[in-house]
């Protein structure tokens, strides 16, 4: 068993290594035709991720020969796609973007476009950090929507775009309970305005509302005497319509608390 695992591992060695030979040999030839069957063995019938990555050396060679020619559209299709199924969202984004302007009446300049918007998709990072990739993936997905209204990829661009809005809304509402913490009590406030402008309906809404009037509270007890009147009156019709809106919140107890003080206060004036 031992003896036939070394000759079925020496056979392979050999023939990776005669593989790897050949490649070399046709990637240096002026051969195009045998370039371009070589390229499409390795993306076609090999398969493999490694496989399509070592066709775009070919690819690019091909294209650059017959950039306007039938082999040439399908290398500069195929160069992107496989950056793309390497995991290479920037070069594969860059190659899939350039697809449509080249070959704007190519049968694969719709999904080459979607494509493209999904490379940014997958370079949007977590909530946390920087979200331009993420608006930027947003717009791509809507261009595409508006491109090609009757595709059969419009639903799953919406679901994505309502994720990527999400990010963005949970991004706001995380910035929101950090100024809060962080006693910024002012940007606080500001922030959850913008919040709930931006986003009427978000499952975040009720805790926004309550950081608005429980940052507004703060504010007025610690305002300069001309500005303390206005934001006490303001702190309680914020309260006011926070009542309205969840009459059995949670944080009812605390924001009752803090409205008897402001209302103690306002009597003052």
């Amino acid at each position: 068993m031992i003896k036939f695992t070394y000759i079925f591992t020496g056979l392979a060695a050999i023939l990776i290594a005669s593989s790897c030979s050949d490649y070399n040999k046709v990637l240096k030839s002026d051969n195009y035709g045998d370039k371009f069957d070589m390229a499409n063995y390795l993306y076609d019938s090999v398969g493999t991720s490694s496989s399509k990555v070592r066709s775009i050396s070919l690819y690019e060679q091909i294209y650059q020969r017959t950039p306007k020619q039938g082999e040439g559209e399908l290398s500069y299709f195929r160069i992107g796609k496989a950056y793309y199924v390497s995991g290479d969202y920037y070069m594969a984004g860059y190659y899939l973007a350039q697809f449509p302007q080249r070959f704007p009446y190519s049968p694969k300049a719709e999904e080459s476009t979607f494509l493209s918007a999904m490379c940014s998709v997958h370079n949007s990072p977590e909530w946390s950090l920087d979200q331009l990739e993420t608006d930027v993936a947003i717009n791509n997905l809507q261009q595409f929507v508006d491109r090609y209204p009757n595709s059969t990829l419009i639903d799953s661009c919406n679901n994505i775009i309502d994720g990527l809005r999400f990010k963005l809304e949970t991004k706001s509402f995380e910035a929101i309970r950090l100024y809060s913490k962080t006693e910024n009590f002012m940007a606080a406030e500001s922030s959850a305005i913008t919040f709930m402008d931006d986003y009427p309906m978000s499952i975040f809404k009720e805790e926004v509302h309550y950081l608005l009037v429980l940052n507004s509270y703060s504010l007025a007890k610690n305002s300069v005497e001309k500005k303390k009147k206005a934001r006490i009156e303001q702190t309680i019709e914020r309260y006011s319509i926070f009542v309205a809106a969840f009459p059995e919140s949670e944080y009812m107890r605390l924001l009752a608390a803090n409205d008897d003080i402001m209302r103690t206060d306002l009597k003052e004036y």
